[in-house]
């Protein structure tokens, strides 16, 4: 089983020299050199060949690579898309999606661009992104869209919603954006924490995030990390757990069943993919940390 961490996933401005820089250092899983909202219109060609040149000195091995360029139909997308097809980042990610047919068009602008094997990512952080949450995530099927990412700040700004405490008004359109992902198994990363200096609040939001099903968070700052790479790791009782569920299933007494008895509950083969899946992103993890 091949499983990538993407617990922490970092939004770099492909504006800021020393943040580019300073990306080589972080342990980040995930980053995200960003040629969108995080830079102005006046800076929009500075800054893609400054990512560019960035991704050609290289100094970024062992984490994933993801551009997000400019929205298709804006002036700077043509250019976005012919730099992420010469630089070959992992994965473009698609800004304010709305249906489908967003996806499918990229997916066919990426192939005429010659983008090669770059997947595809797409930013849920529309109204309408949220109601096409089933079509967007069944695109997978025709395309290279891989992972599905929250965008809660244009969510809030489009719907004049508030998070409130513990999102709760978010909640139903992030639950409806994991089951879209999962059906199709997409990962989907979660949406930013902006007060990076809320060390105790970003940590529970993290855990929230993981419990509903996803597979990281978005970072606003290094500061913020650690905290996401920490919740999102299975932690040593997990991984405990999942060592015994699955030397229980290989104990010859047990061949052939579909469920037995571990730590005093019942647990079923579901629980043995789990556990499988539990140790394969700890080992990849670990991995990850050693390299």
């Amino acid at each position: 089983m091949t499983i990538r961490p993407r617990r922490s996933v970092l939004f770099v401005p492909g504006s800021n020299a020393r943040a580019l820089e300073k990306a080589r250092g972080l342990m980040a899983d995930c980053l995200i050199f960003d040629l969108e909202d995080a830079v102005t219109p006046e800076a929009k060609d500075g800054a893609r060949a400054a990512v560019e040149e960035a991704l050609e000195a290289g100094g970024y091995e062992g984490r994933e690579i993801i551009v997000r360029i400019n929205a298709a139909g804006s002036q700077w997308f043509a250019d976005d898309l012919a730099m992420a097809a010469r630089a070959a980042p992992h994965a473009i990610l698609a800004p304010k999606v709305r249906g489908a047919e967003d996806i499918q068009l990229l997916a066919d602008r990426m192939a005429g661009a010659d983008t090669g094997p770059v997947a595809l990512w797409a930013m849920m952080e529309t109204p309408q992104a949220v109601l096409n949450a089933r079509a967007i995530a069944q695109a997978a099927r025709q395309t290279p869209l891989s992972v599905l990412v929250m965008g809660t700040n244009d969510l809030a700004l489009e719907t004049g919603a508030r998070a409130g405490e513990n999102r709760a008004f978010f909640i139903p359109w992030l639950m409806t954006c994991v089951a879209a992902a999962k059906a199709q198994g997409l990962e989907i990363i979660d949406g930013v924490y902006n007060d990076f200096s809320d060390a105790e609040g970003f940590a529970a939001e993290c855990r929230q995030g993981r419990m509903m099903g996803m597979s990281g968070k978005s970072l606003i700052h290094p500061a913020q990390i650690a905290a996401a790479n920490a919740a999102f790791s299975p932690s040593r009782e997990e991984i405990a757990r999942a060592e015994r569920i699955i030397a229980a299933f290989d104990d010859p007494a047990n061949a052939g069943k579909g469920v037995t008895g571990v730590d005093g509950r019942m647990v079923e083969r579901l629980h043995l993919e789990m556990a499988r899946r539990t140790l394969a992103l700890a080992a990849a993890i670990g991995a990850r940390e050693k390299g």
